[in-house]
């Protein structure tokens, strides 16, 4: 199965990356995954499910230690190929 997470992280600061911010880029773009997209208002990573679930679990571990005071997720299963279900 392959997975599909979207993920935020606040507070938000418009003149510098927070430390949280800093630290869920290196989380995700570490990780063992097929696809990152990180950028200042959300970012995306899909994969194997046990991939991104690892995933998921030390970026929700890590952000928090680091400052953040909320954590916006959404997953999505992308099926067996990648493709959305329609």
């Amino acid at each position: 199965m392959r997975l599909r997470v979207e993920f935020t992280t606040e507070p938000f600061d418009l003149d510098e990356a927070p430390r949280h911010a800093l630290v869920a880029r290196e989380v995700i773009e570490t990780a063992e995954l097929d696809a990152v997209d990180v950028g200042p208002f959300g970012n995306t990573a899909e994969g194997g499910a046990d991939a991104v679930l690892t995933a998921v679990d030390v970026l929700l571990r890590k952000v928090l230690e680091a400052g953040a005071t909320r954590v916006s997720l959404q997953l999505n299963v992308l099926g067996e190929t990648g493709e959305g279900d329609k």
